[in-house]
């Protein structure tokens, strides 16, 4: 039976830390196009275990520096690092700011919530004038990692999983454009990171990657054994898409979206 690491009620950061390189260098790509900024605080909205925290903290000195997150245990873990002045346990979706703030700054989280034709607006409207929303997001949908849990939960297990209806949950580049451009300045870009996954001692590396993110929605719907059926059909999968180096190593490309809008000075 393969080794599986079973989604818990809460995020696991242990988990999710294991790439934690290859999760932070977009961060740090997005934080590289942030310029300055005008009074107010910065949200680190999504901010999970705060890998990004202190690099926000040390660019902005200046700026109290606010974690949010929707789990506990994520949480802990930011707030061990020192670099924020408060987390508190947050839904994107439905948050509001106290007062305008300087920088919201989102990670790979957004792409977990829906109708981002009204959510990205929502947050460029508690910036204060001048201020600067600074989003990055996987959109790795359409590829073999991705797709093959979307197909294989549903042919295995169509009484769970239908996605006859589904939608990408991060839209094309040209979409946020038009969603945001009327709001101020505006740079949107993507980027393919041909990540190194390191060997493994049970399964695929791509899987054990995915299982911490991507697979969680399906695993949380799979008893034990239907869910070393999935993983087994999943590993056997990965190996032809992305096949083992002579190193014993996997190369997965990955590619991501990023939008830094900057608000207009009143």
């Amino acid at each position: 039976m393969p080794v599986i690491d079973r989604p818990a009620q809460d995020w696991d950061p242990a988990a999710y830390g294991r790439f934690r390189d290859l999760r932070l260098r977009p961060a740090l790509d997005l934080l590289a196009r942030v310029d300055a900024l005008p009074d107010g605080d910065i949200v680190d909205l999504g901010c999970g275990s705060g890998a990004v925290g202190p690099a926000l903290a040390q660019r902005f000195a200046g700026h109290r520096l606010i974690g949010l997150d929707t789990s506990a245990a994520m949480l802990a873990e930011a707030q061990a690092t020192g670099a924020y002045a408060r987390c508190e346990v947050a839904d994107a979706a439905t948050w509001q700011a106290a007062a305008p703030l300087a920088l919201i700054f989102s990670n790979a989280a957004l792409q977990w919530l829906p109708d981002h034709e009204a959510l990205l607006p929502a947050l460029a409207l508690q910036l204060a004038p001048g201020g600067v929303l600074a989003v990055q997001m996987p959109r790795q949908h359409a590829a073999p990692s991705h797709r093959f849990l979307r197909e294989f939960a549903a042919d295995l297990y169509p009484d769970r999983f239908d996605f006859a209806d589904w939608t990408p949950p991060v839209a094309a580049a040209i979409d946020y454009h038009r969603i945001l451009n009327p709001l101020g300045l505006l740079d949107i870009w993507e980027s393919e990171y041909l990540q190194r996954l390191a060997p493994v001692e049970t399964g695929h590396p791509v899987r054990r990657f995915t299982e911490s993110t991507a697979m969680r929605p399906i695993l949380e719907k799979l008893s034990e054994d239907e869910a070393a059926r999935f993983v087994s059909r999943y590993d056997e999968a990965l190996r032809a898409a992305y096949p083992v180096e002579a190193d014993g190593a996997v190369l997965f490309p990955f590619r991501r979206l990023f939008l830094v809008l900057s608000t207009l000075q009143s």
